[in-house]
């Protein structure tokens, strides 16, 4: 019989967020999975990794590309697709094998996640269970103490790799909206904004829910450098006490 697979959500960086579902899969699962850009420490196994017990094999999936090469680079696609090929290979075997095996996934495993690649290509054949995560976006609200959207306001969520035509267009017919993927998108994010006369209202997340998360007005913010681990929120409730 084969072993189970589990998609774990490991929520927004800070571990004190982890589900107690969470902490009940990844501490008996036979195999835990995680993602990393190459050469650098799985963000989601420094999560999860107090509850990893003695004897449990890891397996660490390398990205081979990273998130600042553009998608519509020559060669992107084929390497990336080849990636989760291997990737999901590897973790097929352990399940064969008749393992358990729990994939890590930052925030919520199918919002933007790494684990959905695994999903599709392997739910199809083994039994799974996909274990939500506290997102990333509502992490950075918290951690800016922002409401965002009330009542019958629209939130719109939008990748910073758009072009900036496209998002300008897109936050000029929503209420609220969150900006993620920011990296080298920063300065374009910021004239979207301003294209949309909503420069104003942004607010500029770091780390959100860690030790060293902050919030600053995105006017505020200089385009140097943007992390991983940050967003751009526009509020939407625009008639608020």
């Amino acid at each position: 019989m084969s072993g189970k697979l589990y998609g774990v959500g490991t929520g927004p960086g800070d571990p004190e967020l982890l589900t107690l579902k969470a902490v009940r899969t990844i501490s008996q699962a036979d195999v835990v999975a995680y993602f990393a850009k190459r050469g650098n420490a799985s963000n989601a196994r420094a999560i999860a990794v107090a509850h990893f017990r003695l004897g449990q094999i890891e397996e660490a999936l390398d990205y081979p590309v990273t998130t600042e090469i553009d998608r519509r680079e020559n060669g992107y696609k084929d390497q990336i697709e080849a990636f989760y090929a291997e990737a999901a290979g590897r973790i097929a075997s352990h399940l064969d094998a008749g393992r358990s095996v729990a994939v890590l996934s930052e925030g919520d495993p199918l919002f933007y996640g790494s684990y959905m690649h695994m999903h599709l290509r392997l739910a199809p054949r083994y039994h799974t269970q996909v274990i939500p995560g506290i997102t990333a976006m509502s992490g950075c609200w918290s951690e800016a103490g922002l409401p965002l959207v009330q009542g019958d306001d629209i939130l719109t969520v939008l990748p910073g790799t758009l072009e900036r035509d496209e998002l300008a267009r897109q936050l000029g017919n929503t209420e609220g909206a969150v900006i993620m993927k920011l990296g080298r998108n920063l300065a374009k994010v910021r004239a979207a904004l301003a294209d949309a006369g909503r420069l104003g209202q942004a607010v500029y997340v770091e780390r959100g829910t860690t030790a060293n998360g902050h919030s600053i007005p995105l006017a505020d913010k200089s385009d140097d450098v943007a992390p991983y681990f940050s967003l751009v929120l526009v509020p939407g409730w625009s008639n608020r006490p």
